[in-house]
């Protein structure tokens, strides 16, 4: 079992929620987070003062997949999230070690 973290642009969340659930992946968390990467922020103008975003808003989404759902859940996430520009993001993977359905107390790829 896998663990996908991506970081996208808060605009492309409907696009890779859709294109997880065309490939079959039913589950997903969802965080507002904000962060830069190569990019380092950006500077703008509000009612005449300059100021600088260091901070810029992103969109951490979870989900855990079976091992062989890996690679075709990474592929809907890039393919999604793209845009062709700077700050598009990243998708992390880890692995999990041991899931449990609290409900029913099922365990493993089983719980997922």
């Amino acid at each position: 079992m896998k663990l996908i973290t991506s970081i996208i642009k808060p605009f492309k969340l409907d696009d890779v929620r859709d294109a997880l659930a065309a490939v079959g992946i039913q589950g997903l968390t969802v965080t507002e987070v904000k962060g830069f990467g190569r990019q380092k922020g950006h500077t703008e103008l509000y009612r005449g003062a300059e100021y600088v975003v260091d901070f810029l808003p992103k969109v951490k989404i979870e989900t855990a997949v079976s091992a062989d759902m890996l690679d075709t859940a990474i592929e809907a996430i890039s393919n999604a999230a793209n845009t062709g520009k700077i700050g598009d993001g990243k998708i992390f993977v880890t692995n999990i070690e041991q899931t449990i359905r609290i409900r029913t107390g099922e365990t493993g790829p089983d719980a997922l």
